[in-house]
This record gives structure tokens, C-alpha cells and sequence, in this order.
């Protein structure tokens, strides 16, 4: 065998030798390769106003008056999977803050809805995982910030219970400036200082944008399909509104009680403090 030969040989020898080594380290390091998971949507409290409406329908309104919000689910887990066949329920208050379903709603506890379905429904997810709604925007009630309720079963059972927070200076606009929003008081809770928005995080927080004579809200529903969580499920109390305030991020959503039984309401901010509030900080960059 020639010296060339011989080279050759060597040659083959040793790019077979790193082959195999590559391919044993990357063999060894399987999580360094694995795509990186999803942080699952947080559980928060279900609150005392959810109803099985049993009504599977995209629009939830029943001709209630309010500025039109689409609200747009995408189910999948933690590895990024869209989960199909899924049911997700929503619920939320109306422009005024009283939910259908229930007595005493609103600021003078006359609101009478029982036997009303409004704002409420279920919508199944496709095979992509969405599921979307119309409705309308949501009012406030006391001791609580802008907010949508929404749920995912894996037939009976509830994978994921949740709420979702709309963006306070979007929420202040039109509290402010459409008639049908508006009210005596002003809106004691924003999302820097309810309690549930604090304790569920990021993964709540719904992207909103403008589009044609509307807003649309997007967010991604991030479930562990197996799960079987315990539902926390607070009973009404008197029949009003629930309360959660600065220092109770981990109670559930039940009125805070004063002197006397009296409901605690939290002090609106207001002037720079509010303004502050409302809008994010600038960064630079």
C-alpha cells in the first residue's frame, strides 16, 4: 500500500471518528436541542357569576348595546400544539358592570338579571385551536379592574379557569368619553393594584388592537391538557360585587368588609398618580 494510500485511509478513519463523536454529543444533549416550552396561562378564581349557559354561539351580545370587542383564543400547550375539540366559555359584565344571570347588579344593587344570558357563551376550538367570540367592551364594578372570565373543558372537565385584563388607558377612554360607559363615580381599581390581575401575571394580559369599527383582543391560551385543577369558586356574598384590593393578591374574589359589614371600596387614584397608573413607563432603548 502506498504512502498515499495509507493518507487516505487516515483521513477517512478520522472524519468517521468526529462523525460518530458529533452524533453521540448531540445524542447526549437532548434538552439543548428541544424547543423551548410555553409558560402555562395562569389559574386565577372563578368568581361567584359563572353560569353553564349551555348556548355554543360566536356572538354573545343578544343585541346588547356597547362598543364591539371580538375576543380571539388560540389553545394549544406548552410545547406550542394547538389543542382542537376544546370547549371555552366567556363571561363578563356589561357596560355598566352587572352580569347576567343575577340580582342585586350594579352601583345601587337594583339590577335585577335573573334568567338573562347575555355576554355569555361557548365556542369550541377548530383544528388550529382558535376560538373567538363578539361582544362588547366590559364595564368595572367596585373593587375590581377592567376583566373577561373565560374557561377551557376537555368535556367536563376545566383544564384552565382564568381572566383575562384589558389595557387601563383603553379602558379610561371610554369610561370616560362614551355616554354609555359612563358613570357617577370613578373606576377605584386598575390592573397595577387588583389584587387577581397582580397575582396571574403576563400570561393574562390581552393584546388589543383597532380595527374596522371595532377592537379586537387576542390571547394565547397556554394548557396542560391533563390537568385537573380545583376550582376556586367564592359563593356571592349579600349580592354584590366582588372586591379585591392592594394586599389581598392571594384571597379569592370576595368583598372586603369595613366597619359595621359595610363593603370596603378601594380610594380611586387620582391627578399624577392616576395618569401614572394608566400609562406604561417609557423605555429606551
Amino acid at each position: 500500500m502506498t504512502h498515499q494510500d495509507t493518507s487516505s485511509i487516515g483521513r477517512r478513519g478520522l472524519l468517521a471518528t468526529l462523525g460518530a463523536a458529533a452524533l453521540a454529543a448531540a445524542s447526549a444533549r437532548p434538552a439543548e436541542a428541544a424547543a423551548p416550552r410555553l409558560p402555562l396561562t395562569a389559574q386565577t378564581t372563578e368568581g361567584p357569576y359563572y353560569l353553564d349557559v349551555a348556548q355554543v354561539r360566536r356572538d354573545i351580545t343578544e343585541g346588547l348595546e356597547g362598543v364591539p370587542l371580538d375576543v380571539r383564543f388560540t389553545v394549544c400547550d406548552a410545547a406550542g400544539k394547538p389543542l382542537p375539540g376544546l370547549r371555552v366559555d366567556l363571561w363578563h359584565c356589561d357596560a355598566q358592570g352587572r352580569y347576567s344571570g343575577f340580582a342585586e347588579q350594579g352601583d345601587d344593587r337594583s339590577g335585577t338579571f335573573e334568567g338573562k344570558t347575555f355576554l355569555r357563551g361557548s365556542q369550541f376550538t377548530g383544528r388550529d385551536g382558535t376560538a373567538a367570540f363578539t361582544t362588547v367592551y366590559p364595564g368595572w364594578y367596585v373593587g375590581r379592574t377592567t376583566h373577561i372570565h373565560m374557561k377551557v373543558l376537555d368535556g367536563t372537565r376545566a383544564v384552565l379557569t382564568s381572566q383575562f385584563f384589558l389595557p387601563d388607558a383603553l379602558s379610561e377612554f371610554l369610561y370616560t368619553q362614551v355616554s354609555l360607559y359612563q358613570r357617577s363615580r370613578v373606576r377605584d381599581t386598575l390592573n397595577s393594584i387588583d389584587g387577581i390581575a397582580l397575582k396571574a401575571g403576563d400570561t393574562v394580559l390581552g393584546a388589543v388592537r383597532e380595527e374596522r369599527q371595532r377592537y379586537v383582543a387576542t390571547l394565547a391560551l397556554v394548557v396542560d391538557p391533563a390537568a385537573d385543577p380545583a376550582i376556586d369558586r367564592p359563593p356571592l356574598s349579600g349580592g354584590m360585587p366582588p372586591v379585591a384590593v392592594r394586599g389581598m393578591q392571594g384571597m379569592p374574589e370576595m368583598p372586603a368588609m369595613g366597619v359595621g359589614g359595610r363593603p370596603m371600596h378601594p380610594r380611586a387614584l387620582e391627578g399624577a398618580a392616576r395618569i401614572k397608573a394608566l400609562v406604561p413607563p417609557r423605555t429606551t432603548g
